[in-house]
């Protein structure tokens, strides 16, 4: 399932040196916005909004303060470039019929990747390519087939390539290494001047 439900601290304090200290807390500041309503301002433990952003497709059901819960999505999530710790993350609001798509879009990558594991095929490129499917409109069932018939057709040209390049390769070092005894037998000829 896709839905992770998460406590949020509402907040009131902004800039640099309140989200340091949230940090520091272990927390990680955020908005949530969308459906044209207020944007709120809370925060959320950082470890478990890490552990929920692992999962395709998340929907995260933000109880603020246990009182009100907002079904959400990432939009944008913010990372120290070096210690790749979440920063600040933006949560768009989610309707029913949002969630429930992107619900079908979690078990479609999920039964993806996993029929890709089972062909021996790269789970994220099969998943990819499903995904790309849907959008086009195929069936989610038939789209994880033509995912992977698509990434086979791939992986074959590609192979084909390779071999057509190292068999050019091989053809150009054999051209290369018949001029050059060509040109060594030349050399070691006698000239037919010297008489």
């Amino acid at each position: 399932m896709t839905n992770v439900s998460i406590i949020a601290l509402a907040r009131d304090d902004f800039g640099k040196g309140a989200a340091r200290k949230l940090r520091a807390r272990g927390l990680v500041p955020a908005v949530i916005y969308g459906h044209e309503s207020d944007v709120r301002h809370v925060s959320l433990p950082a470890h478990e909004l890490n552990l929920a952003l692992v999962k395709p497709r998340v929907v995260l059901d933000v109880v603020v303060e246990g009182a009100e819960t907002i079904t959400a999505a990432p939009r944008q999530i913010q990372r120290d470039p070096l210690r790749r710790i979440i920063e600040h993350v933006d949560l768009v609001l989610l309707s029913a019929a949002e969630v429930r798509e992107r619900e079908a879009e979690a078990r479609l990558i999920v039964l993806a990747e996993e029929a890709a594991i089972e062909a021996g095929l790269d789970p994220m490129t099969v998943a990819e390519h499903a995904q790309s499917a849907v959008d086009s409109g195929v069936s989610p069932s038939k789209a994880i087939d033509q995912a992977i018939e698509e990434v086979k057709a791939i992986q074959v040209a590609q192979a084909e390539a390779a071999n057509a390049a190292a068999d050019a390769q091989d053809a150009a070092d054999a051209a290369g290494a018949a001029a050059a005894s060509a040109s060594a037998a030349e050399s070691a000829a006698p000239s037919s001047d010297e008489g």
